[in-house]
């Protein structure tokens, strides 16, 4: 089924209850293997792009508002597909089109065949098609439009085409374009600061960054001190907009690829149309979760052992050696009278050493056991073990940490690990896109593992759920009844720590460097006490508040959910220039923030004083005037800081709260820290005093008048 096949030019309405759409590009592989890149244009009502911000497609992925989002590419049974997903409900009153594009970087549209723009609703069931013909030497092609006629929508096969590629035809829909070659940078000089969080135990007071395992004999949680009361300078290098690499800011939209984009090997032997290709892990048949829960743990074990660099990513967080990984399914053990038998078993040689882990897997809403946890204690120590490892979809709320309670005197020889499944795909994920993997192969190997643990039958999902104490938590806080007392706010601290430590991973896997969730040590290292400072600020304040590092940004991003308000909080505060005057030194900021969002606010801070001036950036990008204030002293530092409406629901997609928190600090960062990059101080200048210029020009005279008299 295909839905309303559509001819050049026609249009078809969408049903009133379609508002979340996907759109979905598909081609078949020709001669060359040429790749098609999917992308979308928010139009206002004069058909030129609502901003730069809202050209959505690989380099850009998401739209200010999250409306419409680049899913990617995958792979089908003749082909490759890539995707866009559409919330109409969501799109600003200005957009009054989605102008739905496709582009290719090598060769041109005449040498692919199939080429396919399908829509379909949330469910997947498909609404309209238009089979794209007669294409040659364009490499950029607007397929279709989705666009509002009064209180409907509709979509419209258009087919146009352009020779100039992707950056010409978003030149041509009002996107400013700067592809010229970024240039590198040198390293910088970079101040690093942090501000000092509150702890009740006053001796605790020492910040740490909590962040994810790295490294070849790493065996626990690295903390890295922070020294607060002097900023330190230290030469850093300063990373680009997304994979940590040097490069000046953009003035526009790059369109050129960052890195190349790994696919499936195209299948060209087939004998007929009727011939399926095979997938490497197939979501087709899943059944029960005793089924659904087999299929991903073998294919997490079989990835592992084939491309080394996951596995290695994987069992360093188990404190294993670096060494040869060998993975086994379901070995039986004997305890007591009976047989126990783990989901898998994973061993690594080095040396003479030899570690071996036993493996509990869940998926989907399975839950871990404390019973058969303690069992598989039990057997991995009578074996002379070293692990016990569980995965499923809880994530705890920091590494090392378990979320179950077992009896301590069992882990007297065998130490208790937990990962989450979307700690293993943000693994997989910064191995592919970052680290790195040298065999073609391997690469394809984990690209359709990382395919298959994104399909929703695969079980596998990260943190989307505050738990069932959310909404009477929040209401408690709208009604100003909430105390610290309350059983049910432990709860929700809980939550918001896994959610933290989601953002964590998944901007690590994004960026390519570990960012780490900001706290005192004493916190860091005890769960409970962490729990009674939250419950304790969330009871008296009604605010959830997390501080996330990015190594080499300007600044540490602030998080703080005032769910009195509504409203989610990111900033960032980066210290001024040294020198120059006050005008000069606020200028420095603004040109790095020609592409932020109008309604960030910028604080600025004078030295020795506590007179502080505030202004939204639409008001100060021209006139800087009202950030100088009346003040004589120095300008010494900037707060960047914008609030978004933060979701209510405990789960889901649109309204909920974990979503809207995902998308308050990734826009934060995208928009207003990646841009800004640190002041550096002049290099220091040697004097010429004019006993210097003297001699100098004694010692040259010579050597000149030698010269004229040869």
């Amino acid at each position: 089924m295909l839905g309303q096949v559509l001819n050049k030019g026609q249009n078809a309405v969408l049903p009133s209850e379609a508002v979340r759409l996907k759109v979905v590009v598909t081609w078949d592989q020709g001669d060359g293997d040429i790749d098609v890149d999917a992308s979308a244009l928010l139009l206002g009502a004069d058909g030129r792009v609502c901003s730069d911000a809202h050209f959505v497609f690989y380099n850009q992925p998401m739209s200010p508002d999250g409306s419409v989002q680049y899913l990617g590419q995958s792979s089908t049974d003749t082909g490759s597909q890539e995707s866009l997903a559409v919330d109409l409900e969501s799109l600003p009153q200005e957009a009054s089109t989605i102008a739905v594009t496709a582009s290719v970087a090598h060769g041109t549209f005449g040498d692919l065949g199939g080429l396919r723009l399908l829509l379909m609703d949330a469910a997947g069931s498909p609404l309209a098609c238009y089979d794209v013909g007669g294409a040659a030497s364009e490499t950029a092609l607007l397929l279709g439009e989705i666009y509002r006629r009064g209180d409907a929508w509709k979509v419209r096969a258009v087919g146009q085409g352009w020779s100039s590629g992707l950056a010409g035809l978003a030149q041509d829909f009002g996107v400013t374009v700067d592809d010229e070659p970024a240039e590198p940078v040198e390293a910088e000089e970079h101040v690093t600061s942090v501000e000092e969080a509150a702890a009740t135990d006053s001796a605790s007071t020492e910040l740490v960054d909590v962040v994810e395992l790295e490294g070849e004999d790493a065996d626990e949680p690295l903390a890295v001190v922070i020294d607060l009361p002097t900023p330190k300078v230290t030469r850093v290098q300063q990373p680009g907009p997304a994979a940590g690499g040097s490069t000046t800011p953009a003035k526009g939209v790059r369109t050129r690829k960052q890195s190349a984009k790994v696919s499936a090997p195209a299948l060209r032997l087939a004998g007929d149309e009727s011939w399926t290709a095979a997938r490497l892990f197939s979501i087709s048949g899943v059944g029960n979760a005793e089924e659904q829960e087999k299929r991903a743990t073998s294919a997490l074990l079989a990835t592992m052992m084939a491309v080394r660099p996951l596995g290695r990513g994987i069992v360093a967080r188990l404190g294993a050696p670096a060494g040869a990984i060998e993975t086994y399914l379901e070995v039986p053990f004997p305890r007591g009278e009976g047989v126990v038998i783990p989901d898998g078993v994973i061993r690594v040689a080095r040396g003479q050493r030899l570690w071996t882990g036993l493996l509990e897997t869940k998926t989907g809403n399975g839950q871990l056991r404390k019973e058969q946890v303690e069992n598989y204690l039990d057997v991995a120590r009578r074996q002379g073990f070293d692990a016990v490892v569980t995965l499923s979809n809880e994530i705890a709320p920091a590494a090392g940490e378990h979320p179950v309670e077992v009896d301590r005197r069992k882990l007297n020889k065998v130490t208790l690990y937990h990962l989450s499944w979307a700690e293993v795909l943000h693994e997989a994920q910064m191995t592919l896109a970052h680290r790195g993997v040298d065999d073609p192969l391997q690469a394809w190997l984990l690209h359709e593992f990382i395919r298959y643990l994104q399909h929703p039958r695969s079980g596998a999902v990260g943190f989307e759920d505050m738990g069932a104490s959310w909404v009477p938590v929040r209401e408690a806080i709208a009604a100003g009844t909430l105390r610290a007392g309350d059983r049910k706010v432990p709860a929700v601290v809980d939550a918001w720590t896994r959610l933290v430590r989601h953002l964590t991973l998944r901007l690590t896997a994004e960026l390519g460097v570990n960012v780490a969730h900001v706290l005192p040590r004493k916190l860091a290292t005890d769960p409970a006490a962490r729990t009674r400072v939250g419950v304790a600020a969330l009871a008296e304040t009604g605010c959830l508040t997390a501080t996330l590092k990015v190594p080499d940004a300007v600044g540490p991003v602030s998080v703080v959910a005032d769910l009195r308000t509504g409203q989610v909080r990111t900033s960032a505060t980066l210290p001024a220039p040294q020198e120059g005057t006050a005008q000069r030194r606020i200028s420095w900021l603004l040109r790095q923030l020609t592409e932020a969002p109008d309604d960030v606010l910028i604080d600025v801070a004078f030295a020795g004083t506590s007179e502080s001036t505030c202004e939204q950036l639409r008001d100060v990008r021209d006139k800087p005037g009202p950030l100088i204030g009346s003040s004589k002293a120095e300008v010494a530092s900037f707060t960047l800081s914008r609030s978004m409406p933060v979701g209510t629901k405990r789960s889901g997609v649109r309204g909920a709260f974990v979503p809207s928190i995902t998308q308050a600090v990734e826009a934060f960062y995208r928009e207003v820290v990646q841009p800004v990059r640190p002041w550096i101080l002049a290099a220091p200048q040697l004097p010429e005093s004019p006993e210097d210029a003297a001699l100098m020009e004694a010692e040259v005279a010579p050597v000149a008048d030698g010269g004229t008299a040869g």
